[in-house]
């Protein structure tokens, strides 16, 4: 079988990519195309975010992205969503999500693929890759029979290795090796951290806003305490900054109301316990929980304002260090990955071997939680293809 351009992995970026494209095949070995879009956001997709642009990635090199996120923006793929008319809504911070189903992103991703004469298989495995003088020559298994298929173009979006339930291996970075393009070390992100002793198992389940850092920018979001250790949009984000070994800083008083609102209640309600009141200004069980290391004793008119301000200072500069994180296994992305240097920012292209491309989560381009990790596909996807269609 002859074809222009045969895509590895029919995930956001891959088929994003044959939605641009004729005469392109997308394969995958999972039984249904868009697997990972159709459990994201709770079963509804945030597929992209209104604040979206290149300062949201994380990567060796920080410009690689805005290229493609300048050429393929938000509001081109919101374009798309709303031409397919899919409801959704902005949840918060900037996040967009399907307003019934993740279904419909996946859908509409399909109808353009169709529309343009490209086809998609699923159930398909890679069994081997070879270089030709026009391009590229791969042996795919397909439900058990052996198919041989030729192309010009080989873009490679098969992901990272995050989620392996959900069929991710790493065959890009095999396939990388395979034609001598280095790799950035790669590692686990937007992911839960571990505390080896259970050190917060007796308030596992509590959520309370913070403000967090490791290691990189501050996130304003909501931490939530596990059996295994510390969740939560807020831990998300900063996993993908920290380093094994390092501190996390974590503020426990965001809005930086805490100290003013306890020194107005000593004057009205002094006699009252320290930690009582300021169990009402934090989750009482969390109070409860930090009550000895903060030696939370007495009534409010007992405490002055020194001993406050340095109470206060504590929380909002509470320093923990997390033995480790869930890994692969229940990341959201994987960071590290194929190294920017080796390809063009403008078509994804390798610069070492022609017609071979690497597209969305398996580049060393990382995005934070809230749907930069789908733009991030969209464009990249979008831009593999442009190249594509002007070469054809």
């Amino acid at each position: 079988m002859q074809i222009n351009t045969l895509i590895l992995g029919a995930g956001a970026a891959g088929m994003m990519c044959a939605a641009q494209l004729r005469d392109a095949l997308v394969i995958d070995h999972a039984k249904a195309a868009g697997e990972k879009i159709r459990i994201s956001g709770g079963g509804r997709c945030n597929f992209t975010n209104l604040h979206a642009s290149a300062q949201n990635y994380i990567s060796n090199n920080p410009h690689f992205a805005k290229s493609a996120l300048s050429r393929y923006t938000k509001w081109d793929f919101l374009d798309l969503v709303n031409r397919y008319n899919i409801p959704y809504f902005e949840k918060t911070l900037g996040q967009l999500f399907c307003e019934t189903s993740a279904k419909d992103i996946i859908a509409m991703l399909h109808s353009e693929i169709d529309r343009m004469g490209s086809k998609v298989w699923t159930s398909t495995a890679i069994k081997d890759i070879r270089k030709t003088e026009s391009g590229f020559a791969v042996d795919l298994d397909r439900d058990g029979r052996r198919v041989q298929v030729t192309c010009q173009n080989l873009v490679v979006a098969t992901g990272g290795k995050s989620i392996p339930k959900m069929g991710a291996t790493g065959v890009a970075y095999d396939i990388a090796d395979q034609f001598g393009i280095t790799l950035t070390p790669t590692r686990a992100a937007l992911v839960p951290f571990t505390f080896s002793d259970g050190k917060f198992s007796e308030i596992s389940g509590l959520a309370t806003p913070v403000r967090a850092a490791a290691d990189g920018p501050v996130f304003d979001e909501a931490m939530l305490f596990t059996h295994r250790g510390l969740s939560g949009p807020a831990m998300l984000q900063i996993s993908s900054y920290w380093q094994e070994g390092d501190e996390i800083v974590v503020n426990l008083d965001p809005t930086g109301t805490i100290l003013e609102r306890l020194r107005e209640k000593r004057q009205t309600a002094g006699r009252r316990n320290i930690a009582t009141e300021l169990g009402a200004l934090l989750p009482a069980r969390l109070v409860g929980f930090i009550s000895k290391d903060l030696q939370l004793e007495g009534n409010l008119a007992d405490w002055s304002n020194k001993r406050l301000s340095d109470m206060v200072a504590h929380l909002r500069d509470w320093r923990l260090r997390p033995s480790g994180t869930e890994g692969y296994r229940t990341a959201e992305v994987t960071i590290g990955g194929i190294e920017t240097n080796a390809l063009s920012s403008k078509t994804m292209e390798t610069k070492s071997v022609l017609g071979l491309y690497f597209i969305g989560e398996a580049v060393d381009v990382t995005g934070w939680l809230g749907g930069y990790n789908f733009q991030w596909a969209w464009s990249s996807g979008w831009a593999a293809a442009q190249a594509i269609a002007t070469k054809a």
